[in-house]
């Protein structure tokens, strides 16, 4: 006799079918075909206003206040280092340019112009991402309650620690720009680093109770990840920094709201299958 393999049907049941634990690339496709969407919507294209405001005005008091005394601290300390100096000398000698005369202004602006686009960010997570999930949650969460506490002062302490790890870390590795092509890898590192680590608390701060979100955080690590990844490969094209703030927060709004809609799904599919376990 031949054993066969009867397989099993789903449960004519719609709410003991359980959900995927996580969506994965899919999930994260149609994260961005949502945000999209919701992008378009006019209480959405007001809000890029102010991130953009925030960024343009902080990029101008940089500029102002500090370009001067950085480009004078770099120049000082570009003389003192003898390969810089080497190399400065042969350019000049075989009659290019001076390496100095231009690198000294783009080290400048590769220091100041990313301090102005990470307080866009961090504006983006404590003031635009309440506004993003009001606007999604009405429309297509509307089911998922929020649970979450003490949300602004957990969003105000993320956009912090990730906005002075951020500097730090760009600062620290600025010199390994001078290694092709680790301006653009470490760029898109450390961009993707930034939304990734302070969007994805934001995102579902108010809805998820501090266990959903250790939860949430622990099975959608690689998704939260991607989403940050392709966010700053965007980033990388000069016209995204006006929308981007707010494109991402609505990303990682959909996909954090979904994830945990899927989440509490698990749950209610547990409580059927054991209701006598407390």
């Amino acid at each position: 006799m031949h054993n066969r393999t009867i397989p099993m049907r789903p449960s004519p049941y719609p709410s003991l079918n359980p959900p995927p634990a996580s969506a994965g690339m899919t999930g994260v496709w149609q994260a961005f075909k949502r945000a999209a969407v919701s992008q378009c919507h006019p209480a959405m294209l007001f809000a890029v206003l102010l991130p953009f405001l925030i960024a343009l005005v902080g990029a101008m008091l940089l500029l102002w206040f500090c370009w001067t005394p950085l480009t004078d601290w770099l120049r000082d300390e570009a003389s003192r280092w003898s390969v810089v100096n080497n190399v400065d000398e042969w350019l000049v000698t075989v009659g290019l340019f001076s390496l100095k005369v231009y690198l000294v202004p783009v080290v400048a602006a590769a220091i100041l112009l990313p301090v102005s686009g990470i307080l866009g960010l961090a504006i983006a997570a404590i003031f635009v991402m309440p506004l993003v999930l009001r606007h999604v949650g009405q429309r297509e969460y509307a089911a998922v309650g929020k649970q979450g506490k003490f949300g602004t002062a957990v969003s105000v302490w993320n956009a912090l620690w990730v906005s002075l790890a951020f500097a730090l870390g760009w600062l620290l590795t600025l010199p390994l720009w001078l290694v092709p092509p680790m301006a653009v890898l470490l760029s898109v590192f450390w961009w993707a680093f930034a939304f990734s680590r302070m969007m994805r608390i934001d995102a579902i701060v108010e809805h998820a109770s501090p266990e959903e979100r250790r939860i949430l955080l622990r099975r959608n690590n690689v998704g939260f990840w991607v989403v940050g990844l392709i966010c700053s490969l965007i980033n990388l094209l000069p016209p995204a920094w006006v929308f981007l703030p707010v494109f991402s927060a609505l990303v990682f709004a959909h996909y954090g709201l979904d994830a945990l809609q899927r989440l509490r799904q698990e749950k209610v599919i547990e409580m059927a299958r054991f209701p006598n376990v407390s």
